[in-house]
């Protein structure tokens, strides 16, 4: 990953220098993969500055904490990766533009219920399950039908989200994601994280989801979230 010393324009260029270079070996265009700033423990002033770096997509894991954070933000589109609460809808809704972690039908319906009260248009993904310590995202095989009934809803599903395994076959796993995201339709494989993002763009991810590589190391008392 790049150094976690220097500015963060530094790094996010260092960054899409890295991922284009990833991309044009594994025979795909430079700029075709999209990086998205995990922004989970980072303040304000940091999510700004990596706008200002050129990143356009941003994510949170938790809607009370980007409720402040991503207030009046510069230009940007606002992802929620968080695992959704259904009480949480309304207010997930109000915050963000996309929610890449819709894993079972009651989530969509409280989302769809939430934006059509809100008269926004929210794109979401279907959340698949790929490792075997991952709790959350639907099977597979089920991503299909998921995304065919959250569009009856009203929903615009652009794709699929993953969570890598920490350990065995990554490739392998990679692999059915992508599989699943050519079943499943739309423009957004959300697939990759600081560990493991390279071989994510190898496998075809168009967004990757990164914190540390951007902004730095976490406090220790914290747990990665990309």
């Amino acid at each position: 990953m790049p150094s976690a010393h220097g500015s963060i324009a530094d790094r996010v260029a260092t960054l899409r220098e890295r991922v284009d270079a990833v991309a044009l070996d594994a025979g795909r265009e430079a700029g075709s993969v999209a990086i998205l700033a995990v922004t989970k423990t980072q303040p304000r002033d940091l999510v700004v500055e990596a706008i200002g770096a050129g990143i356009r997509d941003v994510g949170e894991n938790y809607v009370q904490d980007a409720r402040s954070k991503y207030v009046a933000l510069p230009p940007c589109t606002k992802h929620f990766v968080g695992h959704v609460q259904t009480n949480k809808a309304k207010a997930i809704v109000e915050v963000f533009d996309v929610v890449q972690s819709v894993d079972r039908l009651t989530a969509g319906i409280a989302l769809a219920n939430a934006a059509r009260a809100a008269s926004k248009a929210v794109r979401v993904l279907v959340q698949i399950n790929i490792s075997p310590t991952e709790r959350f995202g639907t099977a597979p095989q089920d991503a299909p039908a998921l995304a065919d009934a959250l569009r009856e809803l009203g929903l615009t599903v652009d794709g699929v989200m993953a969570i890598g395994p920490l350990e065995g076959d990554v490739g392998a796993a990679f692999s059915v994601a992508r599989k699943t995201f050519e079943r499943v339709g739309g423009s957004t494989l959300s697939l990759g994280m600081s560990g493991d993002w390279e071989s994510a763009v190898r496998a075809g991810s168009t967004m990757i989801r990164l914190g540390t590589a951007i902004f730095g190391p976490r406090a220790p008392k914290e747990v990665l979230a990309g």
